[in-house]
């Protein structure tokens, strides 16, 4: 019996239609770019496995790490005591992070380490007794699946059935260019308002949005207003983090930098499930009190896990290699030179580029998560090898950084299939 059939009667999938989905593909091996299935068939993997396998598959380097760590340490707990990778891992972060970053808070994955920061700076102004409760968003945003983050996210299919159960947002348009002056007008009337604790955002890319794109002068000028009004800002950094906008980090591209900073995704390599929320000292030391009340109550059992930590501080040392840097810029190099084959094609509404992640946006009706297009788009390319992961009618490709430039030129080929695709159709 196939792990597929075992797979059907047993599991449920995560964003699956259950009663219409496909059988699972069955993988059994990973390397590289390249995932292998149990009947034979070889898939090259364009979107890192939702974004997070940033080395590629089974990399023998971090494989050998995890496996000396789990000899030396499993786990501890993380109240009352430490261990070398937590200790390593966060010094290691705060010399790559912006400069303001001072401490590290470990959590289990991306909505956590949003969880973390949004219960930051509500408590911040409750424990320096000021407390606020508002929040800014992004309207088309996304930061998870857990209720706060859902709460600072777009309403959307993805959260209506719970939208009664979530906290109210003040949301603003995604300054996209053309929307800026808007964006900036909107801002200053929930100013208005008074009572905003923070302003969350996706720095200049909007992933599950559709890879919606922005310019860095905008966003300083929202960080600058948030700080000449003494609102906290939260970058969520969990897609756009280690490499993928060209920059280590996507606040790298700007001025102003954010007061608190989550990651995940690709911290690991995608190896392991760990979560990160950065903080200046300032807020810090607003938890910092005789009072026990004033205590930062969050915590999760697998916290700074010791392999997790070990297996993101092996990422670290592939991240910061030269070979890393270069292929990050030879990807973006290829997304480019691709993107200008494509300009001006009647099938595209748009082509998209910041650093190795690349959008195409069909011209297929109404841009939708629920566009009918998605399921062919992304039946075609599985039927040729390839793994796209389309946002309705949005494929985006994002690619693990050892991705040659062959497997590009592959993955380029089923992209312009498609045009073909929904030509004839």
């Amino acid at each position: 019996m196939s792990l597929a059939s075992r797979d059907h009667e047993i599991i449920w999938h995560p964003y699956t239609q259950m009663q219409t989905a496909a059988l699972p593909i069955g993988i059994v091996r990973g390397e590289g770019s390249l995932l292998y299935a149990e009947d034979g068939a070889v898939y090259l993997d364009a979107v890192s496995s939702w974004w997070v396998t940033i080395h590629g598959h089974s990399h023998p380097y971090i494989a050998e790490k995890v496996a000396q760590q789990i000899k030396e340490l499993d786990h501890v707990l993380f109240a009352g005591f430490t261990h070398r990778p937590a200790v390593e891992l966060a010094e290691r972060l705060l010399s790559i992070l912006p400069h303001n970053q001072k401490r590290i808070f470990y959590s289990d994955n991306g909505s956590t380490a949003v969880e973390v920061a949004l219960k930051m700076a509500i408590q911040f102004w409750e424990n320096r007794g000021t407390p606020k409760r508002r929040i800014i968003a992004f309207r088309d945003s996304y930061h998870g699946d857990t209720f706060g983050a859902m709460s600072v996210s777009s309403r959307s299919a993805f959260t209506q059935p719970f939208v009664q159960y979530l906290f109210e947002v003040e949301f603003l348009d995604v300054p996209v260019p053309g929307k800026e002056q808007l964006v900036l007008s909107q801002i200053q009337e929930i100013l208005k308002k008074g009572d905003v604790a923070a302003f969350i955002f996706e720095p200049l890319l909007l992933g599950t949005a559709g890879m919606v794109m922005y310019e860095p002068a905008i966003l300083d000028d929202l960080l600058e207003i948030c700080q000449q009004s003494n609102i906290i800002t939260i970058a969520d950094e969990v897609m756009t983090g280690f490499g993928r906008t060209g920059k280590n980090f996507a606040t790298e591209f700007l001025k102003n930098q954010p007061d608190i900073l989550c990651l995940s995704k690709g911290l690991t390599g995608g190896v392991m499930a760990l979560g990160v929320t950065s903080s200046t000292a300032a807020i810090y030391e607003a938890f910092l009190s005789d009072n026990p009340a004033k205590t930062f109550f969050h915590g999760h059992s697998f916290t700074a896990n010791p392999i997790a930590c070990a297996t993101a501080l092996a990422s670290l040392d592939l991240f910061t290699d030269v070979i890393c840097q270069e292929n990050r810029l030879r990807i973006s190099q290829q997304h480019a030179q691709f993107r200008s084959k494509l300009s001006n094609h009647p099938t595209i509404k748009e082509c998209r580029q910041l650093g190795t992640v690349l959008a195409i946006e069909f011209n297929t009706g109404e841009t939708s998560y629920f566009n009918n297009v998605r399921q062919k788009l992304y039946q075609f390319a599985l039927d040729n090898n390839v793994i796209l992961r389309p946002l309705g009618n949005i494929i985006y490709v994002m690619p693990p950084y050892c991705t040659t430039n062959e497997q590009l030129a592959q993955i380029y080929g089923v992209v312009t299939g498609m045009l073909t695709l929904i030509a004839e159709n």
